[in-house]
Order: C-alpha cells, then sequence, then structure tokens
C-alpha cells in the first residue's frame, strides 16, 4: 500500500492468525513527526491483542526510526535527572531478575539500544556474567560498542547466534516493535538453555491510562513503531502458542505512557511548545508526578507496563 509518505502494509493478529478486528485508535506519530499519516490500532475479537494496521513495511525502518530517537542515545547528558533516576531502578529490576543466575550466566538483551541496560548490569559488579545484546539499528548497535559491550547487529531471527547457551534473555520495551512476536520469541526459545528465563517488558493495554487515552493519544501507541501490544491475556497466548511456561505476570511501574498521553493531546491541539515541553522524558517534575499516580494503580494491578518471566522447559 503506497501513500503519500511512506510505505505501508496490511497485516492480522500474529497470535491467532485472524483478521477480524476492531479499530480501537488512531494519531499520528506526536513524538518525531516521521509522518503524516494517521495510524489505526486494532484490538484482534479473537485474542485481544493490539495491533496497527495498517503498519509499515520494514524497508522503512530508517525513516520512522530517526537518529535521535531516544532509545539511540539514552544518556545523562541527553536526559539529566530522569536519567539517574531510572538508571537506579532499572538497576535495582535488572539484578532482581539476575538474582538466581550462577557467576558465569550468559545473557542477551534483544532490542537493546545503544546498551543502556547491559551497561547498568556490566557496572553493577555483582558478577562475572557474559554480557550480550542484539539490535537491528546499526548507530545503536556503535554506539553499544563504543561503551565496551558485545553486541550483534541484525535480527534474532537471522543472526547465527550458539543454540541452548544462554541462562537468561531480556526483551526490555522490544517486543511492541518487533514484527513477528511470536517468531522473535520462538527464535529466543531455542538459544535458551533448557529452563532458562525470557524476560518481557512491554506497555500494558489493561493499565488506567489506556483506559483514558486509547482513542487518540495513548502513549504506548508510540505511533508507528509499536505494532503489537499487550495485556496478560495475550502475552499468556503468546507464551502457549511459542511452548514456553510462565513463570509469572504482573504489571510494573512506568510514568511515561501518562507523560506521553498528555504531551499527544497537547500537540494535537497546537498548544505552545513551552507547554509541550513540560510532558517529556526529560520532564522531571511530570514524571515524578505520574510515577506516584502509577504506583498506587500498579496496586491494584493496573500499572503502566506488563512484565512477563517465561521459562523454557526441561
Amino acid at each position: 500500500m503506497s501513500t503519500g509518505d511512506i510505505q505501508l502494509t496490511f497485516v492480522k493478529c500474529c497470535i491467532c492468525e485472524s483478521s477480524d478486528a476492531t479499530v480501537i485508535g488512531n494519531g499520528q506519530d506526536f513524538e518525531y513527526h516521521t509522518s503524516h499519516e494517521t495510524f489505526s490500532a486494532m484490538r484482534c475479537n479473537s485474542c485481544g491483542l493490539i495491533y496497527l494496521n495498517p503498519r509499515p513495511v520494514i524497508s522503512e525502518f530508517k525513516k520512522i526510526y530517526p537518529s535521535n530517537y531516544h532509545a539511540y542515545n539514552f544518556s545523562e547528558s541527553n536526559f539529566g535527572f530522569p536519567y539517574k533516576v531510572r538508571a537506579r531502578v532499572e538497576t535495582w529490576r535488572l539484578l532482581n531478575d539476575c538474582r538466581n543466575l550462577p557467576g558465569s550466566a550468559r545473557i542477551l538483551d534483544v532490542g537493546c539500544g545503544d546498551g543502556f541496560h547491559l551497561s547498568l548490569l556490566a557496572k553493577s559488579g555483582k558478577k562475572n556474567w557474559s554480557l550480550e545484546g542484539v539490535d537491528i539499528d546499526k548507530d545503536a548497535v556503535t554506539a553499544a560498542t563504543l561503551k565496551g559491550l558485545k553486541v550483534y547487529c541484525g535480527t534474532i531471527e537471522e543472526l547465527d547466534l550458539p543454540v541452548d547457551s544462554y541462562d537468561l534473555v531480556f526483551m526490555i520495551m522490544t517486543i511492541e516493535h518487533v514484527e513477528r512476536p511470536d517468531k522473535t520469541v520462538c527464535s529466543i526459545k531455542g538459544l535458551l538453555k533448557k529452563g532458562g528465563r525470557l524476560v518481557i517488558v512491554t506497555d500494558n493495554t489493561n493499565s488506567i491510562d489506556f483506559g483514558f487515552f486509547k482513542e487518540h493519544y495513548w502513549g504506548g501507541y508510540h505511533f508507528p513503531r509499536h505494532w503489537n501490544l499487550f495485556n496478560r491475556g495475550s502475552l499468556k497466548r503468546l507464551a502457549d502458542k511459542t511452548g514456553f511456561e510462565v513463570e509469572s505476570l504482573k504489571t510494573i511501574i512506568s510514568p511515561v505512557n501518562w507523560v506521553y498521553s498528555i504531551h499527544n493531546a497537547l500537540i494535537a491541539r497546537d498548544k505552545p511548545k513551552w507547554l509541550v515541553d513540560r510532558f517529556t522524558l526529560r520532564s522531571s517534575f511530570s514524571l515524578s508526578v505520574f510515577t506516584v499516580l502509577d504506583f498506587i494503580f500498579q496496586k491494584f494491578g493496573r500499572g503502566a507496563l506488563l512484565k512477563g518471566v517465561f521459562r523454557k522447559p526441561l
């Protein structure tokens, strides 16, 4: 499908292969303005997965992920105090996920960007883990390599990584970006040792923020870069489809979708830049406020992010 400024393709649900879906939201690229198109979020009427349809073809990758994309250079110099806070929180979360690993464990971060999470593990000094990453963007891989990290460029499906070799694989805010999450997760399963774990962190479509903003402005849509979005039910179905056991499935706290939902609404209403800039990843005050708010909702299982821990059967 050819449009004015971007090439799109029609798809079906990657979980149940159904094409029976209902439009639940639409919007534009409010964050990076890579396209003038209006995109549609569809809910599968069979399994509940929410997916972008139509969506950009793979060849549009460099266009929809511009060089200033935040995950390619998430640093203290660019993001200041919010970076420091996130680094501390993410270090705690990562070490908690790694707490039962042996000192010689092999860890892989799929969709590692500039190596933010791998760097946190490396700096923790807790264990002599083997740390590796994968990302499709060459600039991100270069940035990670310059930090001294071992990162491969390509997709997990095409890279020739050793099977049955990894103790733990992370997909942190990655699965929503991939074309076929089922195929990606199957490939990861082949790389894990028996009993190895896959940790998935992604946007939660059963969150309170989604309920408020789903018609147009929800930050989790991240139009046109988030292609598949999950709730507990659809993520559990993904585990079943790919032969994983679900060790845990819960929500965790994040202020980001709250902040960007408001940011997007302000952009759509052509509000002044000084006001829009109060709701970004650099906005310490708004991030703090919505962290407290999401902390409350998380206590009721309605946090902004969904975290699934899948285990490869023995």
